[in-house]
């Protein structure tokens, strides 16, 4: 099949965001890793016979580091959980609307929201290591290092059938109602 504007690790990220307070976001298109590929029907049974699907990473930037699980940093978590969840739902029912099959992995479980969930969770720490590079620390749990954010980075994964340009669209429209602002890659460094 015929991808127009792929969006992949080496291109960087295509959107970025910031909302109050100065919270960086930034958001990724990418074909989705091998590993999703070889496990699908586990991971996602609903999604056995789509031929082509997007992987859609969204990173937020933490106030904290997440290395230690404390109540602070658990409050953080879910705080950013929260965000992502309003987001990722107003992006998938608006790309369902259209006739894409979307659905969100809810980052605590890694289980589909829209969709039956699968015999093994998905694993949204692994997915950005592989389409971005991103280093992982092995601690209680696995933290990603973001080049910028360091430990201060939350992930989370949006799926669709959607063309990018589609997915980019429609994210940078719904990004306004959420309070992010798009910028450009400098701002989301010092931020």
């Amino acid at each position: 099949m015929n991808y127009p504007n792929v969006y992949t690790s080496e291109q960087g990220c295509p959107i970025n965001l910031v909302g109050k307070p100065g919270q960086a976001v930034q958001i990724s298109i990418h074909l989705p890793s091998q590993y999703i590929c070889a496990n699908r029907e586990r991971i996602l049974p609903d999604w056995k016979n789509q031929p082509s699907f997007w992987v859609v990473i969204v990173l937020q930037r933490s106030r904290y580091q997440l290395v230690e699980s404390t109540n602070t940093i658990e409050k953080e978590k879910e705080r950013l959980r929260e965000k992502f969840m309003r987001f990722g739902c107003d992006v998938a029912f608006n790309l369902r609307d259209r006739t894409y099959l979307t659905d969100i992995i809810d980052p605590r479980t890694g289980y589909p929201l829209l969709s039956h969930p699968g015999q093994i969770p998905h694993d949204d720490t692994a997915v950005v290591k592989a389409l971005l590079n991103y280093p992982v620390l092995k601690n209680k749990c696995r933290v990603l290092i973001h080049p910028n954010w360091g430990m201060a980075v939350y992930p989370s994964i949006l799926i669709s059938e959607a063309p990018p340009t589609i997915i980019e669209s429609v994210t940078k429209s719904i990004a306004p109602m959420h309070g992010w602002q798009e910028v450009g890659q400098e701002s989301l460094v010092s931020s």
